[in-house]
């Protein structure tokens, strides 16, 4: 179910559909989002408001739809969290004090994540507060996941994942939490850069001037806050893409003298499958697209296979991070 407000946040971007909703929690003043021209018209005479577009600016029914549907599900994530809570506190002889207080966690988390949602609203979607909410949005599926798998393990599930030889725990967790600190910060970096003004257009569009140049050049000089945030990115993408390869092989090769389980080396080059095949899908999304006009089908391809790689570097760093053996201090 988070999963899936991700993917409504990133549909909102890709028609441009953020302001749509100008106030917070209301849609234009009402709580349904079937909302005609005029009655957009009236209301931002009423409040002296104005969209960003220009105040002549108005949204389609689905345009508002995308966002109101988006504010929907997350409040209705509250039913979930919320029996997630009392489920866990119940069975609090299982689970113990860590999980409760986990699962209340999640609950401040889900509050948290609509707070950024106002804020985005309020600062009309703003690159640093699209940012900042797709960053909270992806730590709350991180935390989902990891209560859940030390939940299974607490059941006393006999999985063979869940038992590393020390040796290799010790040696690969901290190699493996700075690939999924490096994938999470550059897939926070890419909400900021689409979110940017030029952020999609800075180096060109087209093949090759647009991508894999910039502006028709390898090295452009970064006179343009565009160019700049554009180039950014690429080359973080470029460096974590190489650490993934290259952490890869190296912790391929301490899983075979450990003889450790495959499950944390599958995720690793799992996440490295995606973020490869990212890297084409951006390149693609350049392009492909004209000025002013790109194939935002891509841009929402982009952000899933962005947030998949994520999650699946997190699952193996998890798992190795409840593993029975390694570290005395977990």
């Amino acid at each position: 179910m988070a999963m899936v407000i991700v993917v409504a946040g990133g549909t909102i971007r890709i028609y441009d559909a953020g302001e749509s909703c100008p106030d917070w929690p209301q849609c234009f003043g009402t709580w349904g989002f079937d909302i005609s021209e005029e009655q957009q018209g009236e209301w931002f005479n009423e409040t002296e408001e104005f969209d960003s577009r220009g105040e002549d600016h108005r949204y389609t029914t689905f345009e508002i739809f995308t966002e109101w549907i988006h504010r929907f599900l997350a409040s209705l994530m509250a039913i979930p969290v919320l029996a997630n809570f009392l489920i866990i506190w119940k069975r609090k002889q299982i689970y113990g004090d860590k999980l409760v207080k986990v699962s209340f966690f999640t609950g401040i988390l889900l509050m948290v994540q609509g707070l950024a949602g106002a804020i985005t609203v309020k600062y009309d979607n703003a690159d640093w507060s699209v940012a900042l909410h797709l960053g909270l949005a992806s730590s709350f599926l991180f935390i989902l996941i990891w209560q859940y798998l030390s939940m299974r393990k607490l059941e006393g599930v006999k999985w063979a994942v869940l038992s590393a030889p020390p040796g290799f725990k010790q040696s690969q967790f901290k190699r493996l939490m700075i690939l999924t600190i490096a994938i999470f910060s550059l897939l926070i970096l890419g909400a900021w850069v689409s979110s940017s003004a030029d952020g999609n257009q800075g180096c060109s569009v087209g093949f090759p001037d647009g991508w894999p140049k910039c502006q028709g050049d390898f090295f452009p000089t970064m006179d343009a806050s565009g160019i700049l945030v554009q180039m950014v990115h690429r080359l973080g993408a470029g460096v974590v893409g190489i650490a993934l390869i290259l952490g890869g092989m190296k912790f391929k090769e301490k899983t075979n003298e450990f003889e450790a389980h495959l499950g944390y080396h599958k995720c690793l080059d799992l996440a490295t499958g995606f973020w490869l095949m990212n890297v084409v899908v951006g390149g693609m999304y350049v392009v492909f697209a004209k000025m002013g006009d790109f194939p935002e089908g891509l841009s929402l391809l982009h952000l899933i296979i962005g947030v998949a790689s994520f999650l699946s570097i997190s699952v193996g760093l998890i798992m190795l991070q409840l593993s029975e053996e390694g570290a005395e201090d977990e």
